[in-house]
C-alpha cells in the first residue's frame, strides 16, 4: 500500500465516483498519520486512505463501532460519516470522518496539567465500559504484559545510562508483579500517545485515530497518565478517574514504559530519515519515560 501514489486528483476522483455531494469541497493534505494518509475536506470533514496493508481493516472497525461509542464520549472524536469502497481507482476501503480541531500533542504538548487530567479522566471513564462479546480484540493491546518482556529488555539494553536502565527494569518488574485484570474486558482506545490526541489552549481538546480500538485491560489506556500529561498530573488524573486500584496503576505504568520506548525508537528512526520515522516522537517519548521513572520512584 505504501507504494501507491495518493494525490489530490485521486482523492477528488474517489469522492466524485462514490460521494459526489462532497467532491467540490476544499481538499488539503495533512501531515502525520501512520497507517493512513489524511486529507482535510472542507472545514468539518477528513478523508482517510490506507497506506499500510492492515489499515483497511482498522478503518472498517472504526466505521462499525465509533458512531455508537462517540455518543457517550465527552471529548470530540472523529466519527465516520461515509465509507469508501475498493475500486479500480483505489484497491482498499477508505472513510470520511468528522474533523477534530486542535494541534497534535507531539507538536504542542499539554501544559495545563490539572485541566487536562480532569478531561482525560472523564474521557476514559466514559469509554471504559464493559464491551460486548463481539468487540474486537488486539494481541498487542489490552492483555497481559508478560509477552512483551523480551521486547522491553532489548530496549533497556540499549540505554546508555545504567541508573536509568535499573529504574526501567524496576518499573517493568513491578508491573509484572501486579495482579492481572480479572474483570470483564472494557472498551479501549488502545493507542493513546501524543500524536493521537489534539491540544488547544494548552489542554486536551480531542482524541483521534481509533484504529486500535479493542476490548481488554484498562491499564493499556491509563498509561496516558504519563504519555500525555505533564509531570505531576498523574496523581490528579487517577483521583479523577476513580476506578483504578493499585494493581491497575502499576500495570498502567508498565504499559507507559513500553509505549514510551516505542515513541523514542520511532522518533530516532525519524532523525535518521528512515521510512515511517517521526522525529517529534522522540522528545515526547523521552519526556514520558522520565515521568514514568519519577512516578515509580515516588511510589516506593
Amino acid at each position: 500500500m505504501r507504494d501507491l501514489v495518493i494525490d489530490e486528483a485521486l482523492v477528488r476522483s474517489l469522492l466524485t465516483d462514490q460521494h459526489p455531494d462532497l467532491a467540490d469541497r476544499d481538499l488539503r493534505r495533512m501531515e502525520g498519520g501512520w497507517d493512513n494518509q489524511m486529507w482535510r475536506l472542507g472545514d468539518d470533514l477528513a478523508v482517510r486512505l490506507p497506506r499500510t496493508d492492515r489499515a483497511p481493516e482498522l478503518l472498517t472497525k472504526e466505521h462499525r463501532w465509533m458512531p455508537e461509542l462517540a455518543s457517550r464520549l465527552p471529548l470530540p472524536v472523529p466519527v465516520p460519516v461515509r465509507l469508501g469502497e475498493p475500486s479500480d481507482r483505489f484497491p482498499a476501503t477508505w472513510i470520511v470522518t468528522g474533523w477534530v480541531d486542535g494541534t497534535p500533542a507531539d507538536l504542542a504538548p499539554i501544559d495545563r496539567g490539572p485541566h487536562a487530567a480532569e478531561a482525560l479522566a472523564g474521557f476514559l471513564a466514559a469509554l471504559h465500559r464493559p464491551a460486548p462479546a463481539d468487540a474486537p480484540s488486539n494481541p498487542d493491546r489490552g492483555g497481559p504484559l508478560t509477552s512483551f518482556t523480551d521486547e522491553v529488555e532489548r530496549s533497556v539494553q540499549g540505554v546508555d545510562d545504567p541508573r536509568k536502565a535499573v529504574g526501567m527494569r524496576a518499573v517493568w518488574d513491578d508491573a509484572l508483579a501486579a495482579p492481572e485484570w480479572d474483570r470483564p474486558p472494557v472498551w479501549l482506545h488502545g493507542d493513546l500517545h501524543p500524536a493521537n490526541v489534539v491540544v488547544a489552549d494548552g489542554t486536551l481538546a480531542g482524541v483521534v485515530d481509533f484504529g486500535e480500538l479493542c476490548a481488554g485491560d484498562p491499564a493499556t489506556d491509563l498509561s496516558a497518565a504519563w504519555l500525555l500529561l505533564p509531570e505531576g498530573a498523574d496523581a490528579p488524573f487517577f483521583k479523577a478517574y476513580n476506578e483504578a486500584d493499585e494493581a491497575t496503576v502499576r500495570r498502567a505504568r508498565g504499559w507507559a514504559l513500553r509505549r514510551s520506548l516505542h515513541l523514542i525508537a520511532i522518533g530516532h528512526a525519524g532523525e535518521l530519515g528512515r521510512p515511517g520515522g517521526k522525529p517529534t516522537w522522540k522528545p515526547a517519548g523521552e519526556a514520558a519515560l522520565n515521568r514514568v521513572l519519577a512516578s515509580h520512584e515516588a511510589s516506593r
